[in-house]
């Protein structure tokens, strides 16, 4: 699967519409942001299965994993306690779905990453 030609535009339209946007448990979470962050890459829904965590379940997308450093743009992250997926903003940011709207951490708070396209 390779990223749209106009994947940044549609990353930042997702940042932006996302900015305000609180945490619900079942309709804005982690896992549901990541996914949003594939689908604006991409342009596709992956699919997945359930697992025990959220890396496992992260895996199962089919996307490889790639060493924290070379994360770019769009790769989808996951940071720990508490466990949570997040998408890499640029080189050294990374967002999250908070309680509040988007929270911004540097990208060494996250423990593994995935490229995505």
């Amino acid at each position: 699967m390779t990223r749209l030609p106009d994947w940044p535009e549609r990353l930042a339209a997702l940042i932006t519409a996302a900015e305000h946007r609180p945490f619900d448990a079942a309709r804005w979470n982690c896992g549901r942001f990541a996914l949003a962050a594939v689908v604006a890459c991409t342009g596709l829904r992956p699919s997945w299965q359930h697992r025990t965590t959220l890396a496992e379940m992260a895996d199962t997308a089919g996307y490889p994993r790639v060493p924290m450093p070379f994360a770019r743009a769009g790769d989808v992250v996951l940071a720990a306690d508490p466990d949570r997926l997040g998408v890499v903003l640029d080189a050294g940011r990374v967002a999250f779905v908070g309680s509040a709207g988007l929270l911004r951490l540097p990208i060494t708070a996250c423990t593994t990453a995935w490229r995505v396209g």
